[in-house]
């Protein structure tokens, strides 16, 4: 007699589960998902994958002439310290949790930089040979 009372006493209410994938649920702010990454805003410094524990980021140069960055998600612990170690704030993780891939080469991240040109010293202006007397 329990039972069927409880069978009642649920059967009208609202389900506590989400129909997934069709309904996702929100995701808490502060939740360690899928890195992104600012091109504008890299250095090229390598202080990302300096301080990585697993070894999961690869600068592709260094300085001026970073051609970008390769991210294994397979090795990442998700641990943050990427980004804050980062000086620019050019990498960081996103909420997207859905990161499950057949092949494991999708499962590398490889954002692209356009390598900078080295800063020069400012020209000194010619000074005309009537000033130099």
């Amino acid at each position: 007699m329990a039972m069927e009372r409880e069978l009642l006493k649920n059967a009208a209410s609202k389900p506590c589960t989400l129909i997934y994938p069709f309904e996702k649920r929100e995701m808490p702010k502060g939740c360690r998902g899928k890195h992104s990454y600012d091109e504008a805003k890299c250095t090229g410094c390598g202080m990302c994958s300096r301080v990585c524990p697993s070894f999961a980021i690869e600068l592709k140069g260094l300085g001026p002439k970073c051609e970008g960055l390769k991210i294994n998600l397979g090795a990442c612990l998700f641990c943050q310290q990427c980004e804050e170690s980062c000086p620019t704030g050019a990498i960081w993780l996103t909420t997207e949790y859905e990161l499950a891939v057949i092949n494991k080469a999708d499962a590398i991240l490889d954002f692209k930089r356009t390598p900078r040109a080295p800063l020069t010293p400012a020209a000194k202006p010619s000074v005309p040979s009537e000033a130099k007397k």
